[in-house]
């Protein structure tokens, strides 16, 4: 009777995504260490790191190691998906969390969707999900944006598109850039909106700095180190009132409906008093 253990972890001609530790090497789980030593191609962001992660785990990669990075990941992604079609097991990992979240790997993935490749995932260590986890904030609804624009103004105009969004916010940020960021996000967003830093998550030295905007711009004026992810609260809803949707009235009243009728008509839309946006359509009028 054969076992879990003896049933390969990839099917061949496959492409598997692997999270690796954002930090403390023991989160490797057993199944990322089979994968690493079944896989008949391992593509990594760092090949250096990836073996000096296997060292700290004891794993041997047994098949072919190829470097998958920023710089040279479009022109290898058609050769990674030709291996997986040549019937390979490929495996993709990058330095710390998920490939392919501000991570190598997604024009492999694109790539391989076009030409019906399986892709499958292991899933493991992130540091978006652990800092909003361990953050406080609202994590019934929250978005991801990456590194923010490294220059000025675009990281203005950046953070200003994102000022009215209600979901919790979560950034990557470089320890050189974070005290301008938070300078900038103060300006854009107020100084007052609630944020949590978090630095080195699950390492030694891991720091999580909680207050607002403000506090963390003056919590980031002496030189910082190490992996940063950000997380922000999303904005207050703003009410919505009757002028918001007047044009709405105005449109149905234009087609023949009565005024009264076509406010009636938004209001069950919208919840907003049928007479008010009767008076702010009549006003506009």
């Amino acid at each position: 009777m054969s076992t879990d253990r003896e049933q390969p972890l990839q099917r061949a001609g496959s492409i598997l995504l692997a999270a690796t530790p954002i930090g403390d090497s023991s989160d490797a789980s057993p199944r990322l260490v089979r994968a690493l030593g079944e896989a008949d191609c391992v593509a990594a962001e760092d090949t250096r790191k990836l073996l000096a992660l296997c060292s700290r785990i004891g794993v041997r990669i047994n098949g072919h190691l190829m470097s998958l990075h920023e710089h040279n990941e479009s022109q290898r992604s058609a050769s990674i998906v030709d291996r997986a079609e040549g019937g390979e097991r490929v495996l993709i990992v990058s330095d710390a969390g998920m490939p392919t979240v501000s991570d190598p790997g997604f024009r492999v993935v694109s790539e391989a969707v076009r030409r019906g490749v399986q892709i499958s995932a292991l899933p493991g260590p992130s540091a978006v999900l652990t800092a909003l986890a361990v953050s406080g904030l609202p994590s019934d609804r929250f978005c991801f944006d990456g590194f923010p624009p490294r220059k000025s103004g675009e990281k203005q105009r950046f953070f200003t598109a994102l000022k009215d969004e209600i979901r919790t916010l979560i950034l990557f940020e470089s320890p050189r850039r974070i005290h301008d960021t938070v300078t900038v996000m103060a300006d854009t967003l107020g100084g007052d909106r609630p944020a949590v830093l978090c630095r080195e998550l699950t390492k030694t030295h891991e720091e999580i700095i909680r207050g607002d905007l403000n506090h963390l711009i003056h919590a980031t004026r002496d030189e910082m180190r190490g992996e940063i992810t950000l997380v922000v609260a999303g904005a207050n809803p703003r009410a919505e009132r009757a002028e918001d949707h007047v044009a709405a009235v105005l449109a149905l009243a234009d087609e023949g409906m009565r005024l009264k009728d076509a406010a009636a008509q938004v209001s069950e839309v919208t919840g907003i008093k049928k007479n008010e946006l009767y008076r702010a359509a009549l006003a506009r009028r």
